[in-house]
């Protein structure tokens, strides 16, 4: 293998590489401590025909290779194994913002570009990029696409893929399939884009994107909003979509218990209500030129008993704080201690019927356990984390771990829900995938990744 390094070293030149250990360390583990791998080099490509010279030598050596963005990602999808021989392809080098067409509503960034970065470009020619995460002071645009990244916003502009227009891959022989077209509308054959999103690196690497941007969507309001369970939060999105259609931007539903866990964990972090309640819902709206909008609409489904106390953000800083609550909850999760995490998506109509069929499989298999739910109300995903007493044996709370996640999966197919909605696969979770899609699924799956990469370079190990 010394030979291929050397020849990898030399295709990326000085500082497109390293072998450091206290470099590559913090490349080798997901954020939340989960999956840890080993690697021999990590290379920073700084143009796609690199990343096309890497994949060639690669390719030869029969040597996988392990793309990875801004590694923020919830399922090991970034991480390499532990034999040591797979060589990360770290893409935060190519990171520029090739064109901004204000006047075609679109941008041309490369697979590296920070979403912040991407969304302070649309902004600054006038536009917005609707896409947006927790993570995105870090997460890459390259990784957003791979995963089909969802975030706050889906329930009115959709997840990554409604908003690709093109894609520029590196495809497992070194071809580069370009398809950087802004365009809206393309029947020219198959739509061979969408191959790529979603799929995690395990069938090209992607290298620049040209994404759809929409018109500045101006002032905006936010409100925090008290309510008595998740199926109250669904009549209330019903109402509010009725009085303010597609002006809501984004409709975060959160248990008591998970603000709770902000409030422990992160500082400065307070619920502004002098009372508690059991669900909450945080509301962003575009006011369209009428700043009483949210209020007016919120005092009606008031009335309707919908909601039990409301607050609305007089500011941009109480907006941001409100916003501080909810992307805090990751770190505070964190903070409490491992929990298992499940990303699925129900039915909208049917989230109430879940989370109380959930509660009762809950403490039918586990009464000591704790429930951490919350979720993007607009497009049925919800965030259903458990927590396992802290003084099970690792043994034990794998294999509990096991047992409740299968009996949770199952539940959620039952409701014909999905085991992954946003986070991916990955690592973590190609058994359900194999339990979950299998059949003509699985299997045309399978037929793409060996007809696109037969030798299993790209990512091996993740997804299928």
């Amino acid at each position: 293998m010394t030979a291929l390094i050397e020849r990898l070293q030399e295709i990326v030149g000085s500082g497109g590489w390293t072998s450091d250990p206290q470099d590559l360390k913090p490349h080798l583990t997901e954020w939340r401590g989960v999956y840890e791998g080993r690697t021999p080099i990590m290379l920073k490509p700084r143009s796609t025909d690199e990343v096309v010279a890497i994949v060639d030598a690669c390719a030869e050596n029969n040597t996988p290779i392990v793309p990875q963005g801004g590694n923020t990602g919830m399922c090991g999808g970034a991480i390499p194994d532990e034999s040591g021989k797979q060589v990360i392809l770290n893409l935060s080098n190519l990171n520029r913002i090739r064109d901004v067409d204000a006047e075609n509503f679109s941008m041309t960034v490369e697979a590296g570009c920070i979403l912040a970065a991407a969304q302070e470009a649309a902004t600054a020619a006038g536009r917005y990029l609707p896409l947006s995460l927790g993570a995105e002071g870090s997460c890459q645009i390259g990784g957003n696409i791979a995963t089909n990244a969802g975030g706050i916003n889906v329930g009115r502009y959709g997840t990554a893929r409604s908003l690709v227009l093109g894609l520029e891959v590196v495809l497992a022989d070194g071809t580069v399939m370009n398809s950087l077209r802004s365009l809206r509308k393309d029947t020219a054959g198959y739509d061979l884009k969408q191959l790529f999103i979603g799929s995690e690196g395990t069938l090209g690497i992607i290298t620049a994107a040209s994404l759809r941007l929409f018109p500045d969507p101006g002032e905006m309001a936010t409100a925090l909003v008290g309510i008595e369970s998740a199926g109250a939060a669904v009549k209330l999105l019903g109402g509010l979509k009725t009085k303010l259609d597609d002006r809501i931007e984004s409709f975060e539903l959160v248990s008591r218990r998970v603000f709770n866990l902000v409030e422990k964990h992160i500082p400065n972090a307070t619920i502004p209500f002098a009372e508690e309640y059991p669900w909450y819902v945080l509301i962003e709206t575009a006011t369209g030129g009428d700043p009483q909008i949210l209020e007016n609409a919120l005092l009606q489904e008031a009335e309707h008993g919908r909601l039990l106390d409301a607050l609305i953000a007089k500011n941009s800083t109480e907006a941001a704080n409100l916003w501080r609550l909810r992307h805090s909850i990751a770190e505070a999760e964190r903070q409490e201690g491992k929990a298992l995490k499940h990303d699925i998506s129900v039915p909208l109509s049917r989230m109430q019927e879940f989370l109380l069929k959930g509660d009762e499989l809950l403490e039918r298999l586990r009464p000591d356990a704790r429930l951490i739910a919350f979720g993007h109300v607009g497009d049925g995903n919800l965030h259903y984390n458990v927590v396992l007493p802290r003084e099970l044996a690792v043994e034990e709370w794998v294999a509990e771990g096991e047992r409740i996640t299968r009996a949770l999966y199952d539940l959620v197919d039952s409701f014909n829900g999905s085991f992954s909605a946003e986070h991916g696969v990955g690592q973590s979770k190609r058994a359900y995938l194999a339990s979950y899609r299998a059949g003509p699924e699985l299997n045309l799956m399978r037929s793409l990744k060996n007809l696109l990469d037969p030798a299993n370079i790209l990512n091996p190990g993740k997804v299928i």
